[in-house]
């Protein structure tokens, strides 16, 4: 969900005391709707993204990119330096302005201004100048977008226009009663709300509804009168008065579902309600998994297509040369007629259109072989014998081409795998060149080459203190398993399932049978299994792994292997990984 008014509220109220007098010591912008500010010791991330507008501390480290954006350019030129002097938030208004205490070029002391306005699909981050006119925005907003308000560069800012209705925290029970009277009897309780009153988002109209008439869908005609609900509204005014909130994450299945700033009945037992200790922590545990699918989708599009694109067309080019194979293995029917053809060559005519014999083979059983009249006899023999030694070799032909297509297949399965599992930006680029190296994409002209730095693998800690690496793209598995590990190292792989390599180092040690299901836990959360339920992790020393001759990148084999089973934990996984 987008952030409202009142989370907006509370997460201006939890940040006010930590970030005042502190000094912006960086500007990162590392995707094109977010900018980080460094302080010392704390990072503030403001975003403008049409899907998840906000503002908040947080401990996530983002991938910059090599070339940071003019935007970001900008804000280093007037905030490096400068020191925040206020966070104000117009009430129940989805903005914020940030004030900072700057200096110009020429040492002389201002006032900057970013207004982050976090309202869906119009969101926007805007610097303003110590008189109040535009610097530059995130998204400057012309007379062809807007004809009402415009937001560019020297023009005085105009905050955004008011909705008309009545805030909710200056309603009376008497205008209250008024309104609940005026409306239509079969509206819900919830769409009354929200046609009558600003600042309220629909989860908590429905919420208030729900503490009134235990039920989200009630209407106007089933409440005996308003009192129920003004109750439900008044205490929920006295709450934001008084700035008594709660961060709440709703969980549906494990899965963060919503969130909020007081507590959230109206699932009932369909979703959990998990407090946090702050907003700036909740709202980096919601939006951490929702933005590496965001993550996914931008930076991985055209590697998921390219992949699935050679994937499909292998499934095709298979399906026919099985096909194909399936009639080579009928081929000695073939020999059989060009036989049948020359024993009974002193009794055929040319122009003959069919064979009528007997089959010397099946004990005398009647033959009809098709013939071509254009052809003499001997020619429709060599005709039979000929497409007898085409099947012949085609089998042999066809055999090798289907064994490396299926071995193409597997190892677009993985990369395929790769791509759900990429994280950062390096990520990306290494599966990007690696099909490219595999030419299922095309080679880089000269002079666009892409900058990258080298991504290292995942690590992990058991909990006796063993390290266990995994790698994070065939090219990596390789040199982890065949180069970086010592030949005394555990190597566990999924069985039979696309999967990071990964490593348990086990510097000399004998390791126990906990730190071995441990790194099996990684082994399945890093594949193809990391949804299911007792996953066999196959386990073996490094010096039993041999890469096959011919082989694509990440594809091993192994001679001898012990098994275990493991269920795959996320909150595990990174518990380790917290070591």
């Amino acid at each position: 969900m987008a952030i409202d008014a009142i989370c907006l509220q509370a997460v201006a109220g939890e940040l006010r005391p930590q970030l005042l007098g502190l000094r912006v010591d960086k500007v990162q912008q590392p995707a094109r709707d977010q900018v980080v500010l460094l302080f010392r010791g704390k990072r503030l991330l403001l975003n403008a993204g049409a899907g998840a507008p906000r503002l908040q501390l947080t401990e996530i480290l983002r991938d910059n990119p090599a070339e940071p954006p003019m935007f970001c350019m900008l804000l280093r030129k007037h905030l490096s330096g400068a020191r925040v002097a206020g966070l104000t938030q117009p009430p129940l208004e989805r903005l914020v302005k940030i004030e900072f205490d700057a200096s110009d070029e020429l040492g002389r002391a201002g006032r900057r201004t970013l207004v982050l306005e976090a309202m869906g699909r119009r969101s926007n981050l805007i610097l303003l100048d110590g008189e109040g006119r535009v610097i530059d925005s995130l998204r400057r907003v012309d007379a062809d977008m807007s004809a009402a308000r415009q937001v560019l560069p020297g023009l005085f800012y105009q905050p955004p226009a008011s909705t008309g209705r009545l805030p909710f925290l200056e309603e009376t029970e008497e205008g209250f009663s008024a309104r609940f009277a005026a409306a239509a009897a079969e509206k819900t309780l919830d769409a009354f709300l929200l046609d009558q009153y600003f600042g309220l988002s629909p989860l908590m109209a429905r919420e208030l509804a729900f503490q009134a008439a235990g039920d989200v869908d009630a209407r106007v005609f089933q409440m005996g009168g308003p009192g129920p609900l003004w109750r439900a509204l008044e205490d929920f005014q006295d709450r934001v008065r008084e700035e008594r909130f709660t961060p709440v994450c709703l969980l549906r299945d494990g899965k963060p579902l919503d969130f909020a700033c007081v507590p959230v009945g109206q699932y009932g037992g369909a979703a959990e309600c998990v407090a946090y200790p702050s907003f700036s922590t909740l709202l980096d545990a919601f939006y951490e998994a929702r933005e590496k699918q965001e993550r996914a989708r931008q930076r991985g599009a055209d590697l998921l297509r390219a992949a699935s694109t050679a994937r499909d067309r292998l499934r095709r080019k298979l399906a026919l040369q099985e096909k194909e194979y399936a009639a080579t293995q009928d081929r000695d029917k073939l020999r059989v007629q060009g036989d049948l053809i020359t024993a009974n060559l002193y009794r055929m005519e040319r122009g003959q259109a069919r064979l009528e014999c007997e089959n010397y083979y099946e004990a005398g059983a009647p033959a009809s072989i098709p013939l071509d009249p254009l052809l003499t006899p001997q020619q429709n023999a060599a005709k039979y014998y000929k497409r007898y030694a085409k099947a012949k070799t085609a089998e042999k032909y066809l055999r090798e081409q289907m064994d490396l297509a299926r071995r193409d297949l597997e190892y677009l399965e993985s990369v395929l795998a790769e791509i759900a599992q990429a994280e950062t930006e390096a990520d990306y680029l290494d599966i990007r060149a690696e099909l490219r190296e595999a030419g299922f994409l095309k080679k880089q002209g000269r002079g666009k080459k892409e900058k990258s730095r080298p991504a290292a693998p995942w690590e992990f800690c058991t909990s006796s203190g063993l390290r266990v690496l995994a790698g994070r793209n065939n090219r990596q598995n390789d040199k982890l398993t065949l180069k970086d590990a010592d030949r005394r190292d555990l190597w566990l792989h999924t069985q039979k399932i696309h999967g990071s390599h990964v490593i348990l180092r086990c510097a000399g040690r004998t390791p126990s049978e906990e730190d071995i299901a441990e790194a099996a836990m990684v082994a399945a959360w890093f594949s193809q299994a990391r949804e299911s339920g007792n996953v066999p992790v196959d386990y073996t020393e490094v010096r039993n792994v041999k890469k096959p001759a011919g082989g694509r990148p990440g594809m091993v084999i192994y001679t001898t292997c012990r098994t275990v089973n493991v269920t795959p934990e996320e909150a595990a996984v990174e518990r380790l990984r917290a070591k």
